[in-house]
């Protein structure tokens, strides 16, 4: 068997694995990306957080991304049974980019990879990652290729940036269970006809009027399209009869405000679904290995925190490969897993209060000071590692006082 051999070996192409690759060919070394599927494809995750700016700029991707022309982006808007709170990430407390894009992943993600490639990455596109075995000095691991042949690599280092496909937590048994309960995405694209009273600068997150854990997304992009999806427990969904687009038609009918909102939208693409994303792992590292982004560990979708966690892993695993091959000896659990997971902490933290319903009380109330707000924008805003933040520094303890705070005496 033709055996290959490569300084970095990273898994999928999507936003963690093109940016890792750009960072990783400015250091000079020698990357192969393999890709299970054919780019463009269709993906979710379409709603940018500003920190997400940051990487894209250090990786020199940012420019491709300004010119493609997508939605931009300056906040999130928050709607409960005629209840209306809207966040400006422009005016938060920690420094940085306040606006960002609202994109069509399949578009998004394929200019990434491009630059990727521009950068001198090489992207092998239907090549799937069958085994890895890490028992030699270099993890050794087999593909298939688009012809159903076999091949091996020996790599200095593995990124796994496989996203839902979670090919090293499968493959080294790292997968552990998620404590949030199995919830499930229903989602399409649609030309929504909206009218001129909507902000399209800001993705809009309506909560049912019944179900407090049950909630929409309507995500506007450029050209009178957009996303929208049903975040819910599966018992609820399965509610619902008829054809996919029929049992989510009849979902949004339930919120009178979101069905106004788009009652001349046109719906001209599949509605797809997909249950039980919420994943953790045993360690987001080890022996020649890092996971990055979704292969690692992804929350849920509310926050639309998942491509800045990428991001933020694909930097953080690049700069120690800087110093690891310039000889340092690299603790990845202290350097990478622990640093990585204080920022996702802080966002597991305002996830559980979402559905929960207390962090629900706090954006709703009416009688915040601005720079409570400008705390909780800084989150939303995905600078959820910046500890100037009390916000961040004590997460829970915060939250549970504000909760108090906005709760009916």
């Amino acid at each position: 068997m033709l055996v290959e051999t490569a300084e970095i070996l990273i898994i999928g192409a999507g936003p963690a694995g093109s940016l890792a690759a750009a960072l990783l060919r400015q250091q000079g070394r020698q990357v192969v990306v393999l890709e299970r599927e054919q780019f463009p494809r269709f993906s979710i995750g379409e709603s940018l957080l500003p920190q997400s700016m940051e990487y894209l700029e250090q990786a020199g991707m940012l420019r491709a991304v300004v010119e493609a022309g997508f939605q931009f982006k300056n906040g999130a808007s928050f709607m409960h049974q005629g209840k209306h709170t809207a966040f400006d990430f422009r005016d938060k407390h920690s420094a940085g980019w306040g606006t960002t894009y609202q994109v069509q992943r399949g578009t998004f993600d394929h200019i990434l990879a491009n630059e990727a490639e521009r950068f001198g990455a090489r992207i092998r596109y239907q090549h799937e990652v069958i085994n890895v075995n890490l028992a030699g000095e270099k993890p050794l691991v087999s593909v298939k290729n688009p012809a159903g042949e076999l091949y091996q690599i020996e790599a200095g280092f593995i990124l796994d940036a496989s996203g839902f496909g979670r090919i090293l937590p499968r493959l080294l048994q790292l997968e552990t269970p998620s404590n949030f309960p199995v919830r499930a995405a229903m989602f399409t694209h649609i030309e929504d006809h909206i009218g001129h009273d909507f902000d399209r600068n800001k993705i809009r997150v309506t909560v049912h009027p019944q179900h407090a854990d049950v909630w929409f997304w309507t995500i506007p992009f450029a050209h009178g399209r957009c996303s929208l999806g049903v975040v819910a427990e599966p018992a609820f969904l399965e509610q619902f009869s008829g054809t996919p687009h029929e049992r989510m038609q009849a979902i949004v009918a339930q919120d009178a405000s979101l069905n106004e909102l788009l009652s001349k939208a046109v719906w001209d693409t599949p509605v797809r679904q997909i249950t039980g994303y919420s994943a953790n792992v045993a360690s987001l590292a080890g022996k020649g290995y890092a996971l990055l982004g979704n292969a690692g560990e992804f929350l849920d979708p509310v926050f639309s925190s998942g491509v800045t966690i990428a991001f933020k892993s694909a930097s953080m695993a690049a700069g120690l490969l800087q110093r690891q091959f310039d000889g340092e000896q690299i603790d990845w659990h202290e350097e990478y897993s622990l640093p990585l997971k204080k920022g996702v902490d802080t966002f597991r933290a305002f996830v559980e209060s979402w559905y929960a319903g207390g962090f629900q009380k706090i954006i709703f109330y009416p009688g915040h000071q601005p720079e409570i707000r400008r705390m909780i924008a800084s989150i939303l805003a995905g600078y959820a590692w910046d500890s100037s933040n009390p916000m961040v520094k004590e997460t829970k303890r915060r939250l549970a006082a504000l909760e108090a705070l906005c709760s009916p005496q």
